[in-house]
């Protein structure tokens, strides 16, 4: 998917499919794009680690798992546990929370960015 696109144009379209309610092709475009295994989405929570929690991913699960069925709709919310599942190495955790928020708000502003140009072109044409 991402061989067509600029890297703006194809984080918008990650963000798209996740807001059309398709995280998993979303997880599938972001797995491949960033050529690593691809993570399951469920719903549900690891014991421990509940409150105030809207998703976690879990790497002996291969799994972005989040509080609630609304959450896997929400794209800052997967797209910064793909984080997690991106930068996940032998089990061990090379990222911080900080650079999940980044990598995650790098993909709202390509869209913001995408919608906006796309509605002011249709504006012209018109």
């Amino acid at each position: 998917m991402s061989g067509d696109l600029s890297l703006e144009e194809f984080k918008a379209a990650v963000v798209g499919m996740i807001l059309d309610r398709n995280p998993e092709l979303a997880i599938k475009a972001l797995c491949e794009h960033y050529k690593v295994d691809v993570t399951r989405l469920a719903v549900g929570v690891l014991e421990g680690r509940t409150r105030g929690v809207q998703a976690v991913y879990s790497a002996s699960r291969k799994e972005i798992l989040a509080a609630n069925s609304e959450y896997l709709y929400d794209p800052f919310t997967i797209i910064r546990e793909f984080y997690h599942h991106l930068r996940y190495h032998g089990m061990r955790h090379r990222g911080t929370e900080k650079h999940a928020d980044k990598f995650a708000e790098g993909f709202i502003v390509a869209y913001t960015t995408v919608v906006a140009r796309k509605i002011g072109e249709r504006q012209r044409a018109e």
